[in-house]
């Protein structure tokens, strides 16, 4: 190992998702934005993001704490944030562009941590590249043909949505976290966390990618054969993990995953909604670890 190269791994392995330069890589379909850091002997973890999530919507009491002892890639797809091109109106669409960017950084086995419509793309590369995933995190999310995935009319959600006197992260805190005051003072604690990146930010996404992605939402919930038919083919470990609340993409998605998948493991945290990794993070991350090193 040269020394330029000796001082870019310590480099690595000192930052996080606060200090991470964004980093950019050409491929044959798009450029896509990406952070790299932390390190360790196992496979890197690939981290997919929710719905109309940037790298900035990544919690560092998760990936910092990951990042100790592996490498830590938070990946951000075509027409999100920095990335070029248009987000896709498929999952399978979506999953092109995430094996387009493993191949470029000539990534040939990986974990991967899949929140939310992330956690779809996961499930979706589990089939297309089963070489590729060795293990994976299934955060917030459901199988192809689950019930009721992000239907934001939902009163509850467009409630919401629809209140002029939130703004920014608020609504996150409001659709990530259950109404109760523990949960609420999780939800603060997230945002302020958030927020600690003040440089080197991603533009924010506005309607057009939510739109497309709410069309991969509706897309996911239609199944042509046997419904969960493809599930007993990802044979890879899964660890699902959901809140009891989840508004955005309701628990019984975690327990069709875990019933349907061969070889998964279930984990639902109370009084916590669809963000229930950053609101017990701790937790969270110690379970995680566990799985990964098994």
């Amino acid at each position: 190992m040269t020394a330029t190269s000796t001082i870019a791994a310590v480099l690595a392995r000192e930052a996080s998702a606060i200090t991470a330069p964004t980093q950019f890589i050409e491929t044959n379909l798009e450029t896509y934005a990406y952070r790299r850091f932390g390190g360790g002997a196992g496979p890197p973890l690939v981290f997919l993001q929710h719905f109309t999530g940037t790298l900035d919507n990544w919690d560092p009491a998760v990936t910092d704490q990951l990042a100790g002892s592996r490498e830590v890639i938070l990946f951000e797809s075509a027409g999100l944030g920095r990335s070029t091109g248009e987000v896709p109106t498929t999952i399978a669409g979506m999953t092109q562009h995430f094996l387009a960017f493993a191949d470029a950084l000539g990534l040939s086995q990986v974990d991967l941590l899949g929140f939310s419509l992330g956690g779809m793309v996961a499930q979706q590369a589990a089939l297309d590249r089963p070489s590729l995933v060795r293990k994976m995190l299934l955060v917030g999310t459901a199988p192809q043909g689950g019930e009721d995935i992000m239907h934001l009319e939902k009163p509850e959600l467009s409630k919401i949505l629809g209140d002029p006197s939130l703004s920014g992260y608020e609504v996150l805190v409001k659709l990530f976290f259950t109404p109760s005051k523990p949960s609420q003072a999780a939800g603060q604690a997230f945002a302020k966390r958030l927020g600690a990146r003040t440089t080197d930010r991603e533009p924010l996404s506005g309607q057009k990618v939510a739109q497309a992605q709410i069309a991969a939402f509706r897309a996911w919930e239609r199944v042509d054969g046997e419904r969960f038919g493809k599930l007993p083919e990802i044979s890879q470990p899964s660890l699902v993990v959901n809140g009891r609340l989840d508004a955005m993409i309701p628990v019984r998605n975690s327990y069709l995953l875990a019933e349907h998948l061969p070889n998964a493991t279930l984990l639902i945290y109370p009084d916590a909604g669809h963000g229930s990794l950053f609101q017990f993070h701790d937790s969270f991350v110690r379970h995680a670890m566990v799985f990964l090193d098994s």
